[in-house]
């Protein structure tokens, strides 16, 4: 191996670097270890920027020495495990963020992980980076030390007596769902090409990227069987008028998943994402649509959707790919409270017109 050759395999150690063998012959480098990528768009491969994007990356993942009893032997214990190994790439990136913001208390034995620390630990990451993000640390910190006590690292698990991080209360709802006519003027807004993705997140909640990932081969004239890619859950969808007419009307293309860009290429979800932002903020800009659009709302249009006709939460996880009714019920929120309160005003109707006819009785 030449000497230039030898320096180039050492760098970049540890990763994977290639360039799609099929047009558009994109670049991609991912982190093996923590599936971490570069996007090579922004950083062209084997330049300056990218070296010390791949330096940083390297740093941020550098196997450290853990201590036995320590917040940082657990962590490499877990992620060793045949049930981190499970998880979805998306998940274990997700959980891999948390694993690095926790990184300067590693050394932190297990035994002083008590309540008030774990609360501790919660208010600092949400001054740091939110309260999602600190309920995110809580829920990891959570399965971390749950998975500790099948293996007995842990005696107990301290997180489950700390309550989470309260939502601001001028915080506008994330994802909020998506209204009647802001679905119609959307969909007669969308381009061609634009309108059958939309109409997989719109009518079947799919996540944007399941969307955008489904293959061809997941749909027949029966209905489209596939996995959510984040929790592994089949999800088999028969087919409905709105999404027989939208996959009729799209653009012919040659690419191996269902819905492609103007090009006949497979959707990028940041190409994607690109195209409805601009969209968004035309129809936004002239009055149609109200602020706070999301294609994750989509999700939750369909759940809440549901819940306003009764389904019950296990159903609604069926129809939306989730591994527990928890998150069925929490994308349905809106709908349980929509439906509660409506019911306690027609009750509180009823009675006031019940005091009011005893009233009238008893003047007479």
């Amino acid at each position: 191996m030449s000497a230039d050759r030898e320096k180039r395999v050492n760098k970049y150690k540890g990763w994977q670097i290639f360039r799609d063998k099929k047009p558009p012959f994109e670049w991609r480098a991912y982190h093996r270890q923590s599936r971490e990528k570069i996007d090579c768009t922004k950083f062209e491969p084997y330049s300056l920027a990218f070296d010390m994007e791949v330096h940083r990356i390297n740093e941020l993942h550098k196997v450290r020495e853990t201590r036995p009893g320590t917040l940082g032997m657990l962590i490499k214990k877990y992620r060793a495990s045949p049930k981190f190994k499970k998880r979805a790439e998306r998940t274990r990136a997700d959980y891999q963020r948390v694993f690095d913001w926790l990184q300067p208390i590693d050394d932190t034995p297990l035994e002083k992980f008590t309540r008030s620390f774990v609360a501790k630990i919660r208010d600092r990451a949400e001054l740091k980076k939110g309260f999602r993000f600190a309920n995110y640390v809580r829920s990891v910190l959570s399965l971390l030390f749950n998975w500790g006590l099948e293996y007995d690292y842990v005696k107990e698990n301290p997180v489950e007596a700390v309550s989470v991080a309260e939502r601001p209360k001028n915080l506008a709802d994330a994802n909020r769902p998506w209204t009647d006519h802001e679905r119609e003027t959307v969909l007669a807004s969308l381009p061609p090409q634009m309108v059958l993705p939309i109409s997989l997140m719109m009518f079947y909640g799919l996540d944007p990227q399941d969307a955008l990932q489904l293959p061809r081969t997941a749909v027949s004239s029966a209905g489209i069987d596939t996995r959510r890619h984040k929790t592994g859950q089949p999800v088999y969808l028969p087919l409905f008028e709105p999404v027989r007419a939208a996959l009729a009307t799209a653009p012919k293309h040659d690419a191996i998943t269902l819905c492609a860009n103007s090009r006949g290429k497979p959707w990028t979800y940041n190409g994607f994402s690109t195209n409805w932002d601009k969209l968004k903020k035309k129809l936004e800009k002239s009055g149609a649509v109200q602020p706070g659009l999301t294609l994750k709302g989509l999700r939750h249009t369909v759940g809440t959707i549901l819940a306003e006709m009764e389904k019950d939460n296990g159903t609604i996880a069926l129809v939306l790919g989730h591994a527990t009714e928890a998150m069925a019920k929490h994308y349905s929120r809106r709908a349980d409270r929509s439906r509660q309160t409506q019911s306690a005003v027609a009750d509180f109707e009823v009675e006031l017109n019940k005091r009011k006819t005893k009233l009238v009785k008893l003047d007479k």
